[in-house]
């Protein structure tokens, strides 16, 4: 081998260039991730196609994010995001809670950017075992529990799953099968509609 041959890749090892390393090849994997799940769905989309719609090896993708399932769930977390919401949600008046939740997960929906990759999530969860199990992992450990941990009420995990419940229909009812006339109402008037019932689930007594 001269000094100028370059060194043989490792197996199972991405190789190491400006394209395929950094926080922008990570942005690229994960946008990749979102389009590849939203227009295959769960079953039909893989590492490695992810890697290629990325334009990095699929190593990469392994080596950000493991398993197809955690690429899964990065998509899920990016669509909604609680790190940011969740002391949005929790950080005003009590008794608007319920307001400030639905607002939030109709906001999340009705954004064209972060609807798609959550329709296939929802679609798959809805018809692979994998999926859903993922989609209950994320939304119990990174969105409810983190809810109810705030929540001064008696059972706060039970009430938040109401809530949750109740919104996870709204968004198979409007988005997926796009029943009328939910499908077509305006955001304002499902949020008011909502807002006191989800209020009622987590803060009555």
């Amino acid at each position: 081998m001269t000094p100028d041959t370059p060194a043989p890749r490792r197996r199972g090892r991405p190789s190491r260039t400006a394209e395929t390393t950094g926080p922008d090849a990570r942005t690229r994997i994960l946008e990749a991730a979102r389009t590849e799940f939203a227009e295959r769905g769960y079953d039909k989309t893989s590492v490695r196609g992810i890697a290629k719609a990325a334009g990095v090896d699929a190593a990469l993708v392994h080596h950000y994010f493991g398993t197809k399932d955690e690429v899964f769930a990065a998509a899920i977390e990016v669509s909604f995001e609680p790190a940011l919401v969740i002391p949005a949600v929790l950080g005003g008046p009590p008794d608007e809670l319920g307001e400030r939740l639905a607002r939030y997960f109709i906001s999340v929906w009705e954004n064209p950017v972060t609807r798609a990759p959550l329709l296939a999530v929802i679609r798959s969860a809805l018809t692979h075992e994998a999926a859903a199990k993922v989609l209950r992992g994320f939304v119990l450990r990174r969105l409810l529990e983190r809810i109810a941990a705030e929540l001064d009420v008696p059972d706060p995990t039970f009430r938040a799953e109401l809530a949750a419940s109740h919104m996870i229909g709204i968004a198979i009812l409007r988005y997926v099968i796009q029943a009328e006339p939910l499908a077509s109402a305006d955001p304002e008037k499902i949020i008011e509609m909502v807002a006191p019932t989800l209020q009622r689930y987590l803060t009555g007594r």
